[in-house]
């Protein structure tokens, strides 16, 4: 086997392992931090998502106390991924 073999196969095994490193078992709901890293996003614009409706989620307590935050299901996480955003809602002010 040449050098240059064995460098890539090094190489390819720090790869699998920093990726074995950083996988995250799988949790029923996610925060915006979460979700925004995960789908690279920045988290202000997940929040939005969850406000105007663009993603289902729904507000849990924080432990800050009458302050909730925003939270996405597993599967809404999943379904973001293969499908994209909710179409938006038009708001009308009376």
């Amino acid at each position: 086997m040449s050098q240059y073999e064995i460098a890539t196969i090094l190489e390819t095994l720090e790869r699998i392992e920093g990726l074995i490193r950083d996988q995250k078992t799988i949790k029923d709901w996610y925060g915006t931090d979460e979700v925004a890293r995960i789908l690279g996003k920045s988290e202000f614009t997940c929040r939005e998502w969850c406000r105007h409706g663009r993603v289902k989620a729904e507000k849990r307590g924080s432990g800050r106390g009458k302050y909730q935050s925003w939270v996405v299901s597993h599967a809404e996480l999943l379904r973001i991924q293969k499908e994209g955003l909710l179409p938006e809602v038009s708001r009308t002010r009376p």
